[in-house]
């Protein structure tokens, strides 16, 4: 069987054969026919994700924990799996497989999962946003920021500031729900100085921030306030992602004067599992109406190197076998 292969944590995969899949109790085989290469798979394979730092990751591995594929009763599903999706074959639980949609191709549904399960359920469930909030999306041109900005809009934003560094696709997130942008490639004054002004008056109810580091401290220095005036605002900053770094420097006076309520969302914060199934339901069938939009790039599994680390400028890259 061809399989993307992780020898060693930091290394790319590399594309060549491998042992055949062999199903456990409850499993049964799948033809794989789309993987997509999510950020939580890079971050796993670089040794840097919270669930691999304590060791105990079994080398060699094929990465990959979401594809889609035809069980041996030809029925097409979107699954989760224990051994790797990025291969020829794989295994499932009927448990943790989805029917596609007819009107959804599988590599659409495949690079939906993660990115639409988290923009969803952070704008839904974490933060509980209300209709008529102002939203700020800190990392807004990525895959999962792209789809923030939908939901955001789809759940009755009032305002929806998207901020992110790659201009091009900054300029296309008004045809997708963004009222105003804010590109970080700026200097740090003048990002600061913007997200000061698109806050406008009642300031940012809700952050969805999927980059951290140093463009978040900026955000923080923009609404810290240097006064004694009474106030009752609430900015419900949720940490998604850390695409611009794993810490910050969090001054006392910005949890403080500024209103600040700093959440995380990721796996020790899900929802009840019919949530998460009632979420992605919905995702797929929205995508199938075509009310969603997710851009992606099918890639031969062969190329798994050859993309693996380059910059998805808001499209997801999806492995075909």
């Amino acid at each position: 069987m061809k399989a993307a292969v992780l020898h060693a944590l930091g290394e790319l995969p590399r594309f060549e054969e491998t042992g055949e899949p062999v199903p456990g109790e409850g499993e049964e085989l799948v033809e794989v026919t789309a993987a997509p290469v999510n950020a939580i798979d890079r971050v796993r394979a670089d040794g840097s994700h919270y669930s691999v730092r304590a060791g105990g990751t079994r080398l060699p591995a094929v990465p990959g924990v979401i594809g889609a594929g035809l069980l041996c009763d030809g029925q097409r599903v979107l699954f989760g799996s224990r051994a790797g999706t990025m291969a020829q074959r794989s295994v499932v639980t009927r448990a943790m497989t989805f029917r596609i949609p007819d009107a959804v191709d599988d590599a659409v549904a495949a690079a939906l999962w993660n990115p639409g399960l988290s923009a969803w359920l952070t704008l839904r469930w974490r933060t509980r946003l209300e209709p008529g909030e102002t939203v700020l999306i800190l990392g807004a041109t990525g895959v999962t920021g792209k789809l923030a900005v939908q939901a955001a809009r789809r759940f009755g934003a009032g305002r929806v500031v998207a901020a992110g560094r790659n201009e091009r696709v900054l300029a296309d997130l008004r045809e997708l729900g963004a009222d105003a942008v804010v590109p970080l490639g700026q200097p740090d004054e003048a990002v600061a100085q913007a997200f000061t002004a698109q806050a406008g008056e009642r300031g940012y109810d809700v952050v969805v921030d999927y980059l951290w580091g140093h463009p978040t401290e900026i955000l923080l220095d923009s609404i810290t306030h240097h006064d004694m005036e009474v106030r009752t605002a609430r900015t419900r900053l949720v940490q998604v992602g850390e695409m611009a770094g794993a810490r910050i420097s969090l001054p006392a006076e910005a949890l403080r004067s500024g209103g600040l309520e700093i959440l995380g969302a990721g796996t020790g914060t899900m929802p009840p599992m019919d949530v998460i199934v009632s979420t992605l339901t919905e995702l797929l069938d929205l995508a199938g109406r075509g009310e969603l939009k997710i851009d992606i790039e099918r890639v031969p599994l062969r190329q798994v190197a050859e993309v693996w680390s380059r910059d998805q400028q808001g499209r997801r890259p999806v492995l075909i076998p």
